[in-house]
């Protein structure tokens, strides 16, 4: 069932635009600014009976508004019961330890057996709705042949937190990797731009004009005579 809101703005508001009232005024998780901005240019407010489609509209004092929610639509991309090794779960988010070779986000090549697809079916009605679509809440990524430990968030609420955490760096992410030879200093950071590789676009390499990138590694174990075993802990990006 959709969901109606009702509002009415008080003097002191007067003047603001609609939808920053709106998100001030709600203060939900779950309806960002520019959430409810798609909302009032479809058409879901209505200011004393009369829809508004102008999220730019200066809110009038003593008027009701109401706003009605529509229910969470189905993601585009089909649920696929896949096999999930699941590290933990509740109400609002999931962590996975995602297989080497297991794409995250469907695209062409890769329309099923993603992460996502597999997400939709294994958590089913317990996604609440993000951005208004029934969808996991991806937050970060990992490359196609790269296991490692993913969350996904299953409300908005969770989604805004884990997505702010993410851009504060407010989490400690490692990798383990087995590199070629041995580097010439057991611990050390790595401090170099990446940006698209200029000829292969699917791949990154360091670049004058990059977006800053800082790893810091220790050298776990030798592995002779062909590499080492780093570990990595990742500062930025």
């Amino acid at each position: 069932m959709s969901e109606c809101v009702t509002l009415t703005a008080v003097a002191e508001q007067a003047g603001q635009r609609l939808d920053r009232w709106l998100a001030d005024t709600l203060g939900r998780d779950d309806l960002s600014r520019s959430r409810l901005k798609a909302l009032i240019q479809g058409g879901a407010l209505c200011r004393d009976g009369q829809v508004i489609t102008d999220p730019s509209a200066k809110v009038s004092a003593d008027t009701a508004y109401s706003l009605t929610l529509p229910d969470a639509v189905p993601a585009i991309p089909q649920a696929e019961p896949l096999p999930l090794d699941i590290l933990f779960e509740d109400e609002h988010l999931i962590c996975i330890n995602k297989a080497a070779g297991m794409v995250v986000h469907p695209a062409p090549g890769a329309l099923s057996g993603t992460l996502v697809n597999a997400l939709l079916a294994h958590c089913g009605d317990s996604l609440t709705g993000i951005g208004g679509v029934a969808r996991p809440g991806i937050v970060h990524r990992l490359d196609k042949d790269t296991s490692g430990v993913m969350v996904a968030a299953k409300t908005a609420a969770a989604h805004a937190k884990l997505t702010d955490m993410f851009a504060a760096h407010d989490l400690d992410r490692r990798y383990q990797a087995l590199i070629w030879g041995l580097p010439a200093n057991r611990s050390d950071t790595i401090d170099a731009a990446l940006a698209r590789h200029p000829t292969d676009r699917k791949r990154q390499a360091v670049q004058t004009r990059g977006r800053a990138a800082v790893t810091h590694y220790t050298t776990l174990r030798d592995l002779p005579p062909f590499g080492c075993l780093v570990e990595c802990r990742l500062e930025t990006g």
